[in-house]
């Protein structure tokens, strides 16, 4: 695996944490873990998953996706719809 470039997932970590926080009413810090440990950021750490050409919104729904149904290709911005 060829992981992103860091200053890119610091970039994503942040904004998405974010949002993250402020529509669970998260902590920052418990915002964070949320993020860092889904499936959605390990993809998003992948550079070969190609996840960085999507804006912070669309990760934050993919991670969203994910704690939902349990799986971040249930996102529409992966099903394509």
């Amino acid at each position: 695996m060829k992981r992103l470039d860091p200053d890119i997932i610091d970039y994503y970590n942040v904004e998405v944490v974010k949002m993250i926080a402020d529509k669970y009413g998260y902590s920052f810090m418990n915002a964070l873990r949320e993020f860092v440990s889904s499936r959605t950021h390990e993809m998003l750490e992948d550079h070969e998953c190609g996840l960085f050409s999507y804006g912070a919104g669309a990760i934050f729904e993919l991670w969203e996706a994910e704690k939902i149904t349990g799986s971040p290709c249930n996102s529409i911005y992966i099903r394509g719809e």
